[in-house]
């Protein structure tokens, strides 16, 4: 994941564009966009599963008594609205009129019934009734074998799927239920594991804890002596922070320990000037290597001395190691024991460390007493030295406080708010495959939304997910998502959540509108949403309307609510986010236009932009919206039509269409009477769709940005070398400028 992620950076930074099209490169290699995807591994959230609902029956309790509360208070009058009355009344007048209309049709329907026997009463020959009954059998019979042998044929070509492999296997349903089986196990196994690493902890620190005592003691004692024989003076005993008593037990003569102790002060105090020409030699050669190999080239990887150090482990540990004896896959009780003795090790040492310390100096006080002197200045100087490092910390506003009522707090107060069910491959979207040609012809194609899907997993789920790849990987601190309204800004970052398990806080300028007020109210409401974010990390802290916080011109109806409250306050504790805290602001935004580019481009690190559904995404969103709302997709429901008029709508409006059209009552007609498509164009025309002015708009201002920026004066770049050769003059110059 780490290597992956640097990999992102580098063609990010090497493009200047957070999108790359390679549907050249996987029709080449005869791949499928699905191989591109990346996949978010399970044990984001199976690892942290116990934790997870800790915080679930947390959120209940507290949003249960918060729905007790607002019952115990007195139900307020609530005054009716002239327009609400009215609407009122049309809607029990329709329904008193709609009643007699029923009741009319119910009259008109028994008389046409009363008409009907009246006339089947009169004589009809038996060669009549059965030519009529054949006719309408032998219809039926051959309309049913004709769409038989299309489905067939259809299936045969590719061009549709076959029923049967909608419905999962009897080989797929068992292999989910190993899966589950083997789930199960590992936990008990895990838990096996965890109770045998107390009990061998405990046993080796009391069987054979006082033996390695002993042993430490007796070879620091021999050195002491070793190197009093040899320099005619007591050794001075390593500090804690050079590793204390572990460089005694090296392999090595007191001299050459001495020299080895010396040898690295020197380098210390040398280090800052040779640090400088070191670097400076480097640039050089640096320079002469780049002007010889031009091309991208990867930086070295920050996940490199993990990789090696792990392989090392597999070498050594498992590579050659029989486990035929072990088909249960339990525990190793004696790799536990040589792992956790190391550990033991390095505990009983500091505490011998503590004792032999003090154990020299009373050998020092009797024997050399100037040295001791020299030696407690020494010392002095290097903790009035250490002490000067020190940084102030900033001032826990809330030191008396639980994690527990914290959180309860931000709950009542509506900033940590409940992440919804959705996932990141519910984010409906096909793959872009024109991307390279446009490319090519000097067009920027709008990317597309299994693009955007894929840039959110990259810059957010990944290190969200894992702590060891948000240290090492590109620090991502903070993420804007633009794109006008409905194309599922919000549904991402609820995704984010889920799928990393994170916390949910919200700190949109409608959100905090009027809670905390004052300097000191907004201080203690950033203080508590950051401190709680960093103690129940990964957390996701959204920004809704983020253009509202850099706004150029605070409109009159939104001054009030004081929108750029925040600006001063958050940038400088985004600053304070580091390696260690998985904590990410996501912003979501669909009027970039009204915000200072300057300030918001400072605040966000990574601007993605979202584009309305292309064609394909359309084609897609419709039959998986259809299917999920309960409807039936049938030859009739021209999908494809539908895909190519809802051009402009985003899918906002295609889940309102197809929810306002698969009431229960049409659901319960499916058998009957199938969904068409023309079903669908009254809802959609009633909707104002996106127009293209706007789409351009909000892309005309991503190449403000600088990354935008970048990528145009690269684009002309490239255009120029190609033009110069070609036209020289005034008229060069002007063509070069356009």
């Amino acid at each position: 994941m780490g290597r992956v992620l640097e990999l992102k950076n580098e063609m990010v930074e090497k493009e200047f564009s957070e999108y790359h099209y390679m549907d050249d490169i996987i029709q080449d290699l005869k791949l499928t966009p699905e191989d591109l995807e990346i996949p978010i591994p399970r044990y984001f959230i199976h690892e942290r599963n116990k934790v997870l609902q800790d915080r679930e029956r947390l959120f209940a309790a507290i949003l249960n008594q918060m729905d007790v509360t607002e019952k115990t208070e007195p139900n307020l009058m609530r005054i009716l609205t002239l327009e609400r009355a009215i609407k009122v009344i049309q809607v029990a007048e329709r329904a008193r009129q709609g009643r007699l209309r029923a009741k009319f049709m119910r009259e008109i329907h028994k008389d046409s019934e009363r008409q009907k026997k009246a006339d089947e009463q009169e004589a009809v020959s038996t060669d009549q009734a059965a030519v009529c009954i054949q006719k309408v059998w032998r219809g039926f019979m051959q309309r049913k074998m004709t769409k038989r042998l299309r489905e067939e044929e259809m299936i045969f070509l590719g061009m549709a799927m076959d029923p049967k492999l909608s419905y999962p296997s009897q080989n797929e349903l068992a292999t989910q239920n190993n899966k589950a089986n083997r789930r199960t196990r590992q936990e008990e196994h895990e838990d096996d594991y965890q109770k045998s690493i107390g009990s061998v902890i405990h046993q080796l620190r009391d069987v054979e804890g006082p033996e390695m005592k002993e042993t430490m003691k007796d070879q620091i004692r021999q050195w002491i002596i070793e190197c009093r024989d040899a320099t005619g003076s007591f050794p001075d005993y390593p500090e804690e922070e050079d590793g204390g008593s572990a460089l005694i037990f090296a392999e090595k003569n007191p001299e050459e320990l001495a020299e080895e102790l010396a040898a690295k002060e020197e380098d210390d105090a040398n280090k800052k000037p040779k640090g400088k020409e070191e670097i400076k030699e480097k640039g050089k050669k640096g320079n002469v290597e780049d002007e010889e190999e031009p091309g991208l080239k990867m930086l070295p990887s920050a996940f490199l001395a993990d990789l090696e150090r792990e392989y090392n482990t597999f070498s050594e540990v498992w590579k050659n190691r029989n486990e035929s004896k072990n088909f249960s896959q339990r525990h190793e009780l004696e790799l536990i024991k040589e792992e956790k003795r190391k550990e033991i090790e390095v505990e009983i040492r500091k505490q011998v460390d503590e004792l032999m310390r003090q154990e020299l100096a009373n050998w020092k006080l009797a024997v050399d007493k100037e040295k001791r002197g020299k030696g407690k200045g020494a010392a002095k100087k290097k903790k009035a030295s250490k002490s000067g490092k020190k940084k102030k910390k900033d001032k826990d506003l809330t030191a008396d406080r639980t994690t527990e009522s914290l959180f309860e707090e931000l709950v009542e107060q509506e900033l940590l708010k409940k992440a919804e069910n959705v996932q990141l491959k519910d984010y409906l979207g096909d793959y872009s495959y024109l991307g390279t040609t446009l490319r090519q012809s000097d067009i920027e194609p709008m990317p597309s939304l299994s693009d955007v899907r894929q840039v959110v997993a990259l810059y957010a789920v990944l290190p969200l997910g894992s702590q060891t790849v948000h240290e090492k990987s590109p620090l991502v601190k903070s993420i804007l998502l633009v794109g006008p309204s409905g194309v599922g800004k919000k549904m991402l970052v609820h995704a984010i959540c889920q799928e990393t398990g994170a916390n949910l806080f919200d700190l949109s300028p409608l959100n905090i509108a009027g809670k905390y007020p004052g300097k000191s109210g907004l201080q203690m409401m950033l203080h508590l949403v950051f401190k709680v974010a960093r103690l129940m990390q990964p957390s996701v802290i959204w920004i809704g309307d983020a253009e509202k916080m850099f706004y150029k011109k605070v409109p009159k109806d939104e001054k009030e609510l004081d929108p750029k409250r925040l600006k001063k306050d958050l940038p400088k504790i985004l600053k304070s986010i580091k390696g260690e805290d998985c904590v990410l602001i996501v912003g979501t935004t669909n009027d970039p236009q009204s915000a200072d580019l300057k300030s918001l481009c400072k605040f966000y690190n990574k601007i993605i932009l979202i584009p309305r559904p292309d064609y394909a995404s359309r084609y897609v969103m419709w039959k998986e919206l259809i299917k999920k709302n309960g409807g039936e997709l049938t030859s009739v429901l021209d999908l494809s039509s539908l895909a190519k008029i809802s051009d402009g709508y985003t899918q906002g409006h295609m889940v309102q269409v197809v929810r306002s059209i698969l009431t229960e009552r049409r659901i319960q007609q499916l058998p009957k009477r199938p969904l068409t498509a023309s079903e669908f164009v009254p809802p959609l025309a009633r909707i104002d769709p996106v127009f293209q002015e706007e789409e351009e708009s909000l892309k005309n201002w991503y190449a403000k940005t600088p990354l935008g920026k970048k990528r145009i004066k690269a684009a002309l770049g490239k255009e120029g070398d190609e033009e110069t050769p070609k036209t020289g003059g005034k008229g060069g110059k002007k063509k070069g400028k356009k």
